[in-house]
């Protein structure tokens, strides 16, 4: 299997390199990864200044690109440029801290992948609930078997999957889940601060969400030690939206010459 590994916590990341030792024992691996940490950039892409790649060698002598702008330009950059076929398969991770709920919109991560089902490619984003893991080789075992899978059996076009891991041992967690995106928003603050010269900025937080709308829901089923799987699509049109409004007619508020 052709493996194009990538993240928004930046090259040097350990989640990434966990991923590498693991696939590249058996699989063709390249690494393509932002060149210092990205997240919460969500699908943002570089268009007004240049963006640079640079070959770096990091610990155990192990190599990639270092790319100047955001993970969704890594993936861009990769299949345009630097790899000479497309890869069989994208994984973007593996990110420290749980990716679920509304956080999958902000999620650099989460958008690599997005980004890689827009060029039709299978993909997957992968998070793990804790910020100070040592739970990484267990995670990158489970991906790879996951990798292997979805590949087998294949998914319906645009569609990535969205993994997040209780930060545990593998061997501890309930089972695995398949799970929607819980919508509910976190409780956010922003804190008012002023700096030395008297001007006024703010600091943007939010509280760790404990509670759920849906029981069925990726936070719900990662706060309950289950491994959570989400499908998401890249068509972001709502169906049932595009036939309420038909129903409107809304051709009959077109202005006519005669009501001009």
């Amino acid at each position: 299997m052709n493996v194009l590994l990538t993240n928004d916590d930046g090259i040097h990341a350990r989640g990434l390199w966990a991923l590498y030792r693991r696939f590249s024992k058996k699989h063709l691996v390249t690494v393509i990864a932002p060149d210092r940490q990205r997240s919460a950039i969500g699908h943002a892409i570089t268009l007004h200044k240049p963006i640079r790649c640079n070959r770096v060698t990091v610990e155990e002598g192990f190599s990639g690109y270092a790319v100047s702008g955001t993970p969704a330009d890594c993936i861009k950059i990769g299949i345009n440029t630097l790899l000479k076929c497309k890869p069989d398969m994208v994984i973007s991770g593996i990110n420290p801290g749980a990716n679920v709920g509304i956080n999958v919109n902000y999620s650099g991560t989460v958008c690599a992948a997005r980004e890689a089902g827009l060029y039709g490619i299978t993909a997957i984003s992968v998070s793990i609930g804790g910020y100070e893991t040592d739970h990484y080789a267990d995670v990158a075992r489970f991906i790879e078997a996951l990798a292997e899978r979805i590949v087998q059996e294949g998914l319906p076009a645009g569609t990535v999957l969205n993994v997040n891991i209780p930060d545990i041992p593998l061997s501890k967690a309930v089972g695995v889940r398949i799970s929607r995106q819980e919508m509910g928003g976190f409780e956010e603050q922003f804190e008012k601060r002023t700096d030395p010269r008297n001007r006024t900025y703010y600091w943007q937080g939010c509280e760790q969400r404990r509670s759920f709308a849906h029981m069925d829901s990726d936070g719900a089923a990662l706060e309950q030690n289950y491994i959570t799987i989400t499908p998401l699509v890249s068509d972001l049109t709502d169906y049932p939206a595009m036939e309420a409004l038909k129903r409107l007619h809304l051709e009959r508020w077109i202005p006519t010459d005669d009501s001009i």
